[in-house]
This record gives structure tokens, sequence and C-alpha cells, in this order.
């Protein structure tokens, strides 16, 4: 099993905990859109550390990054592998076709 995937499985593990003993089942008690905006804090929070020039705060925000929205997929019930099969389907295409594909032309 990846990181990704232990992570995922852990998270899933602590969904039902206490709230006041477990960060994850707190975020899971407040509700998605608290997971949401949790993970947009932490997108803003990573393009800040892009905008600089130290590789360990970047890769430290991209982790929250990654880690919040495992939460927010955990909660809609999908999983990393609903994303994987997401790319796999996407493998090949343009990404310029691709988003053609998906734009409603109105």
């Amino acid at each position: 099993m990846d990181s990704l995937a232990a992570l995922e499985a852990v998270i899933r593990e602590r969904r039902g905990a206490d709230p006041s003993e477990s960060y994850v089942a707190k975020l899971f008690h407040r509700g998605r859109g608290k997971i949401a905006q949790k993970l947009g804090e932490e997108a803003v929070e990573t393009v800040i550390a892009a905008m600089g020039d130290d590789p360990a705060a970047l890769t430290g925000e991209a982790a929250d990054l990654v880690f919040h929205l495992l939460v927010l997929l955990v909660d809609a019930g999908l999983s990393l592998d609903d994303v994987r099969a997401e790319l796999l389907r996407r493998e090949g295409l343009s990404g310029l076709a691709e988003k053609a594909a998906r734009t409603d032309p109105d």
C-alpha cells in the first residue's frame, strides 16, 4: 500500500472517532462546507509557498493540500481510486480537448 492509500485508510478509520481527540473526526463533524473551506485555505497557502523560494515550505503545504483533499473525497463518498480512474480516462486526451468536452457552450 502506498503512502496516499495508507493515509486514505487512516482518514476513513478516524471518520467516526471522537472529534475532541481527532482532527480528522473534527473536520467530518463540522461538515463538508468546513472541509471544503480548509481545502481552499490550503490551496492558497500552497500557491503562496510556490511563489517563494523554499522547497520545504512548498512540500509541506502540498502535503496539507493533499491531506485535506483526501478528507473531502472521503466525505463525498469518493476515493483515490475514483480519482485514478478519472485520470486514466483522460489519459491520451489533449488537455484542451478534454476541457472543451466538459465546457457548456452557453
